[in-house]
């Protein structure tokens, strides 16, 4: 039985100088189930009980190559000579901007921020000094980061379709009520539901914001016909089409989603397979469009342009565009699929993957979903049960059935045989234990029948 007895005492002390004991609220998995990590290396993680894990979590996907990879981290320590950051450019912006642009047609013009949501922001201040238009597009189950604009969801879990659409309700407190009427949302495929609301409110909206393989929501993808109508849309409405390929850029292809889908965007997002963990993120697209930067639109930041992060992003892309190593994560991805879906199968189990290998989508149905709606049709409670096992057992998952498995290069045949070995074994015990509550359950009705 793992014990997590450093991690509980820490979390007791964390608790006194952080909310809810970590830096960030996703981090947090209970007061008795909160791990510290000690060090990573390659595919694996060590906490501070020296547990080990095989992971698939990979920090949300930063870790394309694997933890502490060395020639990533080599030139980072380059990159420390530099100095840091000076409120100046360096040589090097463009070095990394150039790759990026011939890696990915649609990024013609390149600026740099530090996370995800810094670049999803400054995309839609963008969007919208170019249009004119303040509104925005989101897809329901799409995640941008933590920001008041895109911080709404549609309620799902509790939704009865009879009654409608499901209800847009904001993602937590503190995110202001005056800016929701910016904010709309249709289902994932659905072509016709944008059509419309831009039919209707095109006049106040000037982007559509989508992540076209959605990796807050296990993967579900965009089909090639809907990414080809909503470019129709966008262009027919004036709205800029922002694709934010903050976990699939880099990772899914080496032009992202864009190239695996054949879609070009007006602007795009990428982040965190960008610099293999290092804290960089990009905000790109048509020149016209990102020109409004610096003629109006205000983009900045301190720590923007570090030498430390833009010398592992300059490797992390040297290895990714003149290597083979998406196509081995790919390949990994695909025999832990087939590995799966056997053990799956052997019991019984219905179950269906989506997205792309590297991050792969796992739900409990004959037929996965198609939007974010159909997620409530899946057995996600045995998802949730099992990943729990899968903890006990040293292989890391997400403990939330809306978030990918990810790869890196550095995910090997060793892994592989351990991780299907201890997922068979998880798989069994959940059903056991399922069945267990059944008989408890039945166990109750029969008594309170019976008086």
């Amino acid at each position: 039985m793992r014990s997590l007895e450093k991690s509980n005492q820490h979390f007791k002390k964390a608790l006194s100088k952080l909310p809810l004991g970590v830096s960030s609220n996703f981090r947090y998995w209970g007061e008795d189930k909160t791990l510290y990590v000690r060090r990573g290396k390659g595919a694996r993680l060590w906490d501070i009980d020296d547990n080990e894990y095989i992971d698939y979590r990979l920090g949300y996907g930063p870790a394309i190559l694997g933890y502490a990879d060395e020639r990533v981290d080599q030139a980072a320590r380059e990159g420390m000579h530099v100095g840091g950051v000076f409120a100046l450019g360096t040589e090097l912006e463009y070095e990394v901007a150039s790759r990026i642009s011939r890696m990915v047609p649609a990024a013609e013009l390149v600026r740099f921020s530090n996370s995800g949501t810094e670049a999803v922001m400054a995309a839609l201040r963008i969007a919208r000094a170019h249009t004119g238009k303040d509104g925005h597009i989101i897809l329901e189950g799409g995640y941008h980061g933590v920001f008041s604009e895109v911080m709404w969801y549609s309620e799902v879990e509790e939704w009865v379709p009879e009654d409608g659409a499901p209800e847009v309700m904001p993602y937590g407190n503190g995110v202001p009520q005056i800016i929701r009427p910016l904010f709309h949302s249709v289902p994932l495929n659905d072509a016709n539901a944008v059509e419309d609301i831009l039919k209707e409110h095109h006049q106040d909206i000037g982007a559509f914001l989508i992540e076209a393989i959605m990796g807050n929501c296990c993967s579900l993808t965009a089909s090639s016909e809907f990414l080809r109508d909503v470019r129709s849309l966008c262009d027919r409405y004036d709205v800029v089409m922002i694709i934010d390929e903050v976990k699939t850029g880099f990772r899914v292809a080496k032009g992202g989603a864009q190239e695996l889908l054949g879609v070009k965007a007006d602007l795009c997002t990428f982040a965190k397979a960008l610099a293999n963990g290092y804290p960089i993120s990009v905000v790109a697209g048509r020149e016209d469009i990102m020109r409004n930067v610096g003629d109006g639109v205000v983009h900045g930041g301190t720590f923007t342009g570090h030498s430390v992060s833009l010398a592992a992003a300059n490797k992390t892309l040297e290895i990714l565009e003149e290597t083979d190593a998406l196509a081995s994560i790919e390949k990994y991805g695909t025999d832990l699929q087939h590995g799966l879906s056997k053990i799956l199968s052997a019991r019984g189990i219905a179950h269906s993957f989506v997205g792309h290998p590297s991050m792969t989508g796992l739900f409990f149905s004959d037929d996965p979903p198609k939007n974010y709606r159909d997620w409530i049709n899946t057995d996600y409670a045995f998802y949730d049960a099992l990943a729990l096992e899968l903890h006990e057992l040293g292989i890391l998952v997400e403990p939330d059935s809306r978030e990918p498995w990810f790869m890196c290069e550095a995910h090997d045949v060793e892994c592989l045989a351990e991780t299907l070995d201890k997922f068979e074994t998880a798989v069994d015990i959940t059903i056991e234990n399922s069945q267990a509550d059944k008989s408890t359950i039945n166990t109750a009705q029969k008594r309170r029948k019976n008086g």
